[in-house]
């Protein structure tokens, strides 16, 4: 058990016994401009509906934005930066991006920001926004993206010029807590060019609006405060948050309006408030000096500093957001700074492994960072959001073109961590057991937490089913739930001694109800060979795989009968820790034990109609067609490679601890030899390395022809990990032809050339962090059963022989490289960025993108998506603390020691 080190880790601990560390966090999204919650359009395109423009002047229903905000864990009262540079059009409240129509690969944010610094309970949090000094390009980015093809290049901020001579300012926001509710704010504007600039500051703060849609509710009330010594306050109350103040250092003007909508300037209409969203702006901006009440009271304030800055020097604002009011707020202020600052260093030295390297430890840490910045506050009531558009859920024939229909059970008002809060503001099911991977390193109980949330009754559908995303509740994504439940309990055993039953006992039995949705709806014949649609793999196949088939028929899915096959895993592994204490869940483990059988039989057999094609030495998907042939569609992609992830070991001592199950299991696989015949050999006479037993899909002879494959540098492997899609596909596309029309599959190593599933996420041939992360613990395990004894060419062809940890370790050190300085000095994530590569004030401040270059390891699709790449993180930890020896004497507990 690891004994408290750090003062981060004492708030960790108090946290967990009711101190509220994390009530306030930066819990505001960066877009909620955009969204379903915001659209009320009768043909459901949210991105026109409510669009940027609009966004300064119309109040949000369901949420609010801002740049480097914080806000309490239900967006009650919200405080971001604004920042006028005296050119642009608009004051810079948020963040600027292309909406998918705009751009050549769709949406996409158009800024530089970065997340340099944070601790879990948000002790200490520092962020980075790059702001020009010159007017914001908003018309050229757009006119020029939108007359880009899919197979040019984006255009991006940086190529506009705008940065040219360095005329732009570097604002750092800090944020540092005294205690739970007394938060200090430090902003610091470099100016980076070469000449005298200025910049307007404007700390804002704000209540979401809630009067217009539940006016039941007592309106919130900001007010300028008396005070007898220096400086001004701004003074919030909430019925439900109390009263909060922000101090303000020196005596700027305090600018108030209210967060209600410009009717006029909008839509043509009357504004019963002279003072509206868009005050403060028109205020500054426009010299309008009405735009502001004069009452210096409202629901939306700033704090107004004018700052003249020379070239390279630095300007100082600090402010003081508490509880209470502090007599001297900021006598003891730099101490407490850099007191935080000191504790977050304290905290990540803590946590990473020895002898990294400086770069190495920096990409850990801004990684993680990122993921405790991507937290945010998610209010839907679904329900009342449906009835808005016209849907009497009681009646299924009313408004039948409004989406997410079905899910009016659905109550969400909870922080999650988020994929991306500028491209993906919305939690995504199969994305955020991936970030409780990665989050696990840093805060178990905010990870375990997360996993738990869509499984919660306020989510899950009746039928068991997981909400998706906000898009398209009812689209499917891998279950990968039970998988990250599995490796969080390991991480509690390894770390803190303790095995969370409870969890697992509520884990076991919310996922039991979503394992049943998958059996009764995705296994079309009973046949235990599943379908799912695109499964997160958006535009990788043939087809679009979520929509009816041109040919009639079918898909039977290889990545969705290996999912459910990991699935199955998974939860007898659960069921199995819980029949520790409580024998009833034995007959649970057989009767998942059962089931994966009956999938690898299924999944295995040979034939035509089978999805191992004995001649490629590959899985591929199966097309049944209403005639009753089939025929495989044999494109080699990460369909194939994903049987591998159905893979787990079983430990000596998990045997001995349970010998009843185990005999009761033993009798089983006597009884049904044939179902044995189809996994990889195991059981008694058939134990690996320190008598592990091992539980796979894939056999010996069937894991070394696919890895001939995927260690193929001709094929998957790839300088930066492994491809979605084998390279062999770029000379040679896989295509298809139904009456006489052409269905084609070809190797796009960067963004896409399809208008599938909007243009801005490619599966066929870039590198994506999550799948892997699993093909690595996959090898992980097979190496935990074969140890020395199974090695393997990797580079296929080189000579070069390794184990499957040593595999393992060079696919994670191949995905670490995209992040780290290489021989030239340069980041391969920078692609040919110039400044990004060579600048110092650029160079070392880190992006983690959605996806990377299958050739170049270059960032591409969202650039915040530190979501589940954030997952690289944990693999820099895992091998910088692990060797194979080590590994195999530990066994599944080493997984989890990063």
């Amino acid at each position: 058990m690891s004994a408290i080190e750090t003062q981060e880790q004492s708030r960790l601990a108090e946290a967990r016994q009711g101190i509220d560390w994390r009530r306030w966090g930066p819990y505001l999204s960066e877009r909620q401009w955009g969204t379903v919650r915001e659209d009320y359009s009768k043909d459901g395109d949210a991105w026109s509906y409510f669009s940027h423009d609009q966004a300064r002047s119309r109040a949000y229903h369901w949420g609010e934005d801002g740049l480097a905000g914080i806000s309490d864990d239900h967006q009650r009262l919200c405080f971001a930066l604004a920042l006028w540079n005296g050119n642009d059009p608009i004051l810079k409240e948020r963040l600027f991006g292309l909406t998918n129509a705009e751009g050549n690969h769709g949406e996409d944010v158009k800024e530089y920001y970065y997340y340099l610094d944070s601790t879990p309970t948000h002790s200490y949090m520092k962020y980075l926004y790059k702001y020009p000094q010159n007017s914001y390009p908003y018309g050229d980015l757009i006119d020029t993206n939108r007359r880009r093809t899919r197979r040019e290049m984006e255009y991006e901020l940086l190529d506009t010029g705008v940065f040219d001579e360095n005329r732009y300012f570097d604002v750092f926001v800090e944020y540092a807590k005294a205690n739970t509710a007394d938060i200090l704010i430090q902003i610091t504007v470099c100016n980076r060019g070469p000449d005298t600039a200025a910049i307007h500051v404007l700390p804002t703060v704000w209540f979401r609006n809630t009067w217009a849609w539940w006016p039941e509710r007592p309106k919130p009330v900001l007010r300028a405060a008396t005070t007898s010594g220096a400086g001004s306050i701004i003074e919030a109350e909430h019925d439900e948050l109390g009263r909060m103040f922000l101090q303000c250092d020196g005596n700027p003007t305090l600018l108030f309006t209210d967060n209600d909508t410009n009717h006029e300037r909008l839509f043509g209409g009357r504004n019963a408030n002279p003072y509206v969203k868009d005050g403060i702006n028109d205020f500054v901006v426009a010299g309008q000096r009405r735009a502001v009440n004069p009452d210096r009271t409202g629901t939306k304030a700033a704090v107004h500093y004018e700052l003249n800055v020379a070239a390279g020097e630095t300007a100082v604002t600090r402010l003081r957001l508490a509880d209470t009011q502090t007599p001297e707020p900021f006598s003891h202020f730099a101490e407490t700074l850099a007191a935080r600052r000191r504790e977050a260093d304290e905290f990540y030295r803590s946590i990473t492994p020895v002898g990294i390297g400086d770069d190495a430890a920096n990409v850990m840490r801004q990684a993680l960072s990122g993921m405790l910045w991507s937290k945010q506050h998610f209010l839907f009531d679904t329900d009342k959001w449906l009835k808005e558009h016209g849907v009497d859920p009681m009646r299924p024939n009313t408004e039948l073109g409004v989406r997410n229909r079905e899910w009016f059970h659905m109550e969400a008002d909870h922080v999650f961590s988020m994929p991306d809060k500028w491209e993906y503001p919305w939690f995504a099911a199969w994305d955020l057991a991936f970030h409780t991977i990665a989050l696990a390193s840093v805060d178990i109980d905010f990870a375990k937490q997360q996993l738990e949330l869509l499984l919660n009754q306020l989510y899950l559908h009746p039928t068991g089913q997981i909400p998706a995303y906000e898009w398209n509740f009812s689209d499917v994504n891998p279950p990968v739930q039970a998988w990250a439940a599995i490796f969080l309990c390991r991480v509690e055993q390894m770390r803190h001694g303790r095995t969370d039953i409870k969890f697992l006992k509520r884990m076991f039995g919310r996922l039991s109800a979503n394992f049943g949705w998958w059996v009764n709806r995705k296994d079309r014949q009973g046949r235990s060979l599943f379908e799912g649609g695109f499964l997160g793999l958006d535009n990788i196949g043939v087809f679009d795989r979520s929509a009816p088939l041109p040919t009639g028929g079918h898909l039977e899915q290889a990545d969705g009968t290996a999912w459910v096959a990991l699935f199955c895993q998974n939860m007898l592994e659960i069921a199995a820790e819980l029949a520790i204490e409580d024998p009833t869940y034995e007959d649970l483990c057989t009767s998942f034990m059962s089931k994966a059988l009956l999938i690898a039989q299924a999944m295995n057999s040979i034939g035509p109609a089978g999805m191992w094609d004995e001649e490629d030495g590959f899985y591929y998907d199966v097309l049944q067609l209403p005639d009753g042939s089939a025929t495989r569609l044999k494109v080699r992609s990460m369909v194939g490679l994903l049987p591998l992830c159905a893979t787990t070991i079983i430990e000596a001592s998990q045997r001995e601890r349970m010998p009843a199950l185990t005999a009761l299991v033993h009798q089983k696989m006597r009884r049904m030899p044939e179902l044995l015949n189809s996994i990889h050999a195991t059981g008694p006479g058939h134990l690996g390395a320190e008598e592990r037993g091992i539980f796979a899909l894939v056999n010996e002879e069937r894991l070394r022809r696919i890895l001939t494959r995927m260690l193929d540098e001709e094929e998957f492997l790839s300088p930066y990990g492994i491809r979605a899609l084998s390279r062999h596909h770029a000379d040679h596309p896989y295509v298809f032809s139904v009456q006489g029309e052409e269905y084609r599959v070809g190797y796009v190593p960067a963004e896409s050339d399809t208008g599938m599933f909007g243009g801005n996420s490619n599966w066929r041939g870039p590198i994506w962090m999550p799948v892997n992360v699993l093909i690595i613990r996959s090898l992980m395990h097979y190496y935990l059963y074969h140890g020395d004894n199974f090695n393997i060419e990797c580079p296929t062809g080189s000579g070069k022989l390794m184990n499957l940890f040593e595999v393992a370790r060079d696919i994670a050190n191949r995905l670490s490289g995209i992040f780290l300085r290489d021989e030239n000095g340069c980041r391969p994530v920078f692609g040919g960025a110039e400044k990004l590569q060579t600048d110092p004030e650029w160079r070392d401040h880190l992006m983690f993108y959605e996806y990377f270059h299958g050739d170049n390891g270059a960032g591409l699709g969202a650039s915040h998506q530190t979501g589940w790449t954030g997952c690289v993180a944990s693999l820099i930890d895992l091998f910088g603390k692990l060797d194979p020896q080590t590994f195999l004497r530990s066994g599944k507990m080493g997984e989890a020691s990063s």
